[in-house]
């Protein structure tokens, strides 16, 4: 009876498990020591079938020999030290002949790597002639690394026949563990791509959410197809500000869906479709799986469910899923309207109650925008703000995501109203960002049809955020963390002397008061003599309580006890703030 079973290295048992997935059985070892955690596991398992060859050079052109003749992908396993180089040269006939053949080096850790410790060589950077891909798979100590290593290696084999098949490069660490007490496989994370010529898989989830990111403007097709796949499939689309889907199926979700006290019923998708870049907003969604679809077939593992890869257009995915038609009772989007149609009601009385703050100017204007007008919003505090309260259909959205720093909001927006100068262009952004790209306002080529609303704080008010690791320093946090004191300190003078200087017309507010007297002309829908720059002094904690209380808006049905509510909020505000608070929460 045997006595060995798998390794008890997570990395080689989830990569044992996903070369089962992907029906890789064939796999040719050459011997070593930091390999043997990897060839005793498959040594000990009868779904594959082992070869032996003593010298590396030899067992890559053995493994394209074998890979040309099964055309199927077949594995080679080396030690540490020299041994890996030997793979080079059949490597390199298997780049050029695109075969299959997956290279497994087993190392000690890469932390080795340039300290002069025996048999331990640098396997990061391969000729580009090598291998389609190369990654590393490390020892996992805990649920990122782990997360990591299961990416990593469904990566490398669906490299394997990704636009044509060729060899790609795994590097696995070890301890040389002696544990081989591990009877079954872990449950592993598969991942699967498909093109359009493939057969794709059918949709067996209840409540599918499209959950869209950035993304440009949609275009008539695409907005039809995925109204067509919501009334066959019981969908919505899960939007915000950046999101820009104007269809019927659109669910603006970031206020029930970030509510600490209120369970959101878009939050029960089962499968997220996931579509566009990077997305402003954490929905809270907790899906049995995503699937991903995006021409550039990259495996993206935002949500940490992916299952499928479409390497298509939008069009193409939701064409083929839309061939045939039949139209579903369609019980999730009717459920989410009638959750957002009850929220509304909370909302309004909510927004009313809130203090002179970012999050209040979003909430009056937003809906009053111009028809046709283009918002772009600053990271972090704007975009966020304004991603609770809708604009009209016709207005697009549009934030720096891509790298989602500080930069380039002014200079973004400026560059957009480029484009159309009959169309208005708004950016809304805080003082650090604001004065972080301050000098392309005096680009000579800045539009009359830019308006820039500035919330100044005088700091980063997201260091004062109780979420923020920042907020625990206190007031503090205001010497370097939080930026605070720089750039005139709130001066009522500086912004405005500039603005003024460079042809701007320069408005400010420091009240609710002085802001409702000025907000009918800064959202002209005309294009008028020169662009705007519209100041509002805020506080930085109205501007933290705020988005508190925002967040704690909804207490009803769907929620966790009414006082377990009002002791969450009285942790965060205080006394005071509870005065406040208690106006907006249903009792």
């Amino acid at each position: 009876q045997n006595k060995f079973f798998y390794t008890g290295e997570r990395n080689a048992q989830i990569l044992i498990a996903l070369l089962k997935e992907h029906k890789i059985k064939t796999v040719i070892a050459s011997p070593g020591t930091t390999n043997i955690c990897f060839v005793a596991s498959v040594q000990n398992d009868p779904y594959f079938q082992v070869y032996s060859a003593a010298d590396e050079r030899s067992a890559g052109y053995i493994a394209c020999g074998l890979a040309a003749e099964s055309n199927k992908p077949v594995v080679i396993s080396c030690t540490g030290a020299t041994a890996s180089r030997n793979y080079m040269p059949s490597l390199t006939e298997a780049y050029y002949r695109k075969l299959p053949i997956l290279a497994v080096t087993s190392s000690r850790r890469s932390t080795y790597i340039g300290h002069n410790i025996d048999q331990v060589t640098d396997r990061t950077l391969l000729p580009r002639d090598v291998a389609k891909i190369s990654v590393q798979m490390p020892l996992v100590n805990d649920d990122e690394s782990e997360w990591a290593c299961t990416i990593a290696a469904n990566k490398a084999l669906l490299e394997l026949n990704h636009h044509g098949y060729g060899p790609v490069h795994i590097n696995l660490e070890t301890d040389y563990s002696r544990d081989y007490s591990v009877k079954e496989l872990p449950s592993v994370q598969e991942i699967y791509r498909f093109t359009f010529s493939d057969s794709l898989p059918k949709v067996k989830a209840q409540k599918i959410a499209i959950l869209v990111g950035a993304h440009i403007k949609w275009t008539i097709e695409l907005t039809e197809l995925v109204e067509l796949f919501c009334e066959k499939y019981n969908g919505i689309v899960v939007c915000d500000q950046i999101s820009n889907y104007k269809g019927k199926y659109r669910v603006f979700a970031n206020f029930a869906t970030q509510q600490t006290n209120f369970k959101s019923e878009i939050k029960t998708a089962d499968l997220v479709i996931d579509i566009g870049c990077v997305t402003a907003s954490k929905y809270g969604i907790s899906p049995k799986e995503v699937w991903r679809v995006n021409p550039d077939g990259e495996l993206r593992d935002t949500y940490r469910k992916l299952h499928y890869v479409f390497e298509m257009e939008e069009v193409e995915f939701f064409k083929a899923y839309t061939s045939s038609y039949e139209k579903s009772e369609m019980t999730f989007w009717k459920a989410c309207q009638s959750e957002q149609d009850y929220l509304s009601i909370t909302l309004e009385k909510a927004a009313n109650n809130l203090p002179f703050s970012n999050l209040w100017v979003a909430s009056q204007v937003s809906s009053i925008l111009p028809e046709n007008a283009v918002l772009h919003l600053g990271i972090q505090n704007s975009l966020r703000s304004w991603n609770f309260f809708d604009v009209p259909n016709s207005v697009l959205g549009y934030s720096n995501t891509g790298g989602f720093g500080i930069d380039g909001a002014l200079s973004a927006t400026i560059g957009a109203a480029l484009a159309n100068q009959d169309k208005i262009y708004f950016c809304v952004l805080g003082d650090l960002a604001f004065f972080y790209d301050m000098n392309s306002l005096g680009n000579r080529h800045v539009g009359r049809n830019v308006r820039i609303i500035l919330v100044n704080n005088g700091k980063g008010a997201e260091f004062k955020l109780t979420t923020n690791p920042g907020a625990m320093f206190g007031n503090d946090a205001d010497i370097y963390i939080a930026a605070g004191g720089h750039y005139g300190k709130k001066s009522k003078h500086l912004v405005k002397h500039y603005a003024e200087d460079l042809g701007f017309e320069y408005m400010s507010a420091s009240t609710k008061e002085e802001f409702s007297r000025a907000v009918n002309h800064f959202v002209s829908p005309n294009v008028l003599d020169k662009p705007i720059i519209f100041e509002i002094f805020t506080d930085s904690q109205d501007d933290v309580e705020a988005l508190e209380m925002i967040r704690s808006a909804e207490i009803g049905p769907n929620t966790d006890s009414h006082n377990r509510a009002k002791d969450a909020i009285k942790s965060v505000l205080g006394e005071k703030g509870i005065k406040t608070v208690k106006s907006i929460l249903r009792k």
